[in-house]
């Protein structure tokens, strides 16, 4: 790395000064160059460049419809005019964290990831994906509707970007390598959480939320560092969560983990009118859209080919338990969300996030904020 460069070159004048050049700028200057010299590389007279950052390469997500869209369709819409060059934050080697920060300093122009992954920047962007009120695709896509005005203002604002697109990833479930047949049994029990809200929620329950990033679960599992871990059921299916769990609860306890797709405001209000619109109208309709109408479906198959209960698409079906959750477990989970979870959510937030969440997401659901 750049600090054993320095550490084996004589110190020159300007030694100290390089020295106090945070990793991050050394990081930021790191990005800017590659992206750069890609870009250049490919580059037709008089296109629109934009870099982009796509979410986890491995999940279908990106798979199935972010690199399709930013690789193919968009840049055939346009018909030549926006060319694309495409990475994800994992294949840079990026910290999860730092995706929409770097967004906001223009390091590229597009990002997507976890909005969850923003929130020690953004502690009010932890209302767009709240746990358990949301069981289908269609009640989640109608949350994340009525939240979207919030999410544009949080982006604006914290991170100098323009929201395109909130796609879901699965909902959130409980994969665990310890039996459980109940929401109680989690009680006591380390639990890796898909966000901060989700951590929160595990803590009243009486669970202990445990931080791993997402690539390190399985190991975190199969060592007994954690007894149970959040994710997508299709996540977990992809990354192989069913060599290293036993029993899975489809409770979606870590609410959608909304994906937002954002571009460097900068960047977008460098772009025409008729640029801007083609993107809008090509995003909602080419890769939102479909991301959200597949969803549904995509829980059902997830399930099945997690627990061998139904038809597999995905391949091999596995032979995890399927745990199911009665009315009362789900009753006793959202009192405890209403009663605690969203009211300390509310205090962190601060201002009058928790009004607007009412009159937005809290209406939709039929869920209120006491103050």
């Amino acid at each position: 790395g750049l600090g054993d460069v320095y550490k084996r070159q004589e110190p020159g004048p300007d030694f100290h000064l390089k020295k106090q050049l945070s990793n991050r700028e050394i990081q930021m200057k790191k990005l800017a160059t590659i992206l750069a010299a890609t870009t250049a590389l490919a580059t037709p007279a008089l296109a629109e460049d934009l870099s982009v950052v796509g979410s986890w390469s491995g999940l279908p997500l990106h798979k199935q419809y972010e690199a399709p869209f930013w690789g193919e369709t968009l840049p055939a819409a346009s018909g030549g005019k926006i060319h694309v060059n495409l990475t994800t934050h994992n294949q840079m080697n990026l910290g999860v964290g730092d995706v929409f920060r770097l967004l906001g300093d223009g390091v590229y122009d597009v990002a997507m990831t976890v909005a969850d992954y923003a929130v020690a920047d953004a502690p009010e962007l932890e209302g767009l994906d709240v746990p358990l009120l949301a069981l289908t695709a269609g009640e989640a896509r109608a949350m994340v509707d009525a939240a979207r005005p919030m999410v544009a203002d949080i982006y604006k604002d914290r991170f100098n970007s323009h929201v395109l697109a909130i796609a879901p990833y699965p909902p959130q479930v409980v994969f665990c390598n310890a039996e459980v047949g109940e929401l109680a049994d989690l009680e006591g029990l380390k639990i890796r959480a898909s966000g901060r809200m989700t951590a929160k929620f595990l803590e009243a329950l009486g669970a202990e939320g445990v931080n791993v990033s997402f690539s390190e679960v399985p190991g975190a599992l199969q060592k007994g560092v954690v007894d149970c871990a959040v994710t997508g059921a299709g996540s977990g299916y992809s990354a192989g969560w069913w060599e290293v769990s036993t029993h899975l609860m489809p409770i979606p306890l870590g609410g959608w983990d909304s994906v937002v797709t954002a571009i460097n405001m900068d960047k977008w209000n460098s772009l025409g009118a008729d640029t801007q619109a083609l993107i809008t109208e090509q995003v909602a309709a080419e890769f939102e859209g479909p991301a959200w109408e597949t969803a549904q479906d995509a829980l059902v198959n997830d399930i099945a080919c997690l627990t061998g209960n139904g038809d597999c698409p995905a391949g091999d079906a596995r032979g995890m338990t399927l745990v199911e959750v009665s009315d009362a477990d789900f009753a006793k989970a959202r009192d405890v969300l209403v009663g605690e979870v969203l009211p300390d959510w509310a205090e962190r937030a601060g201002g009058d996030w928790a009004e607007r969440w009412n009159a937005s997401v809290g209406a939709t659901v039929g869920v209120t904020i006491a103050k």
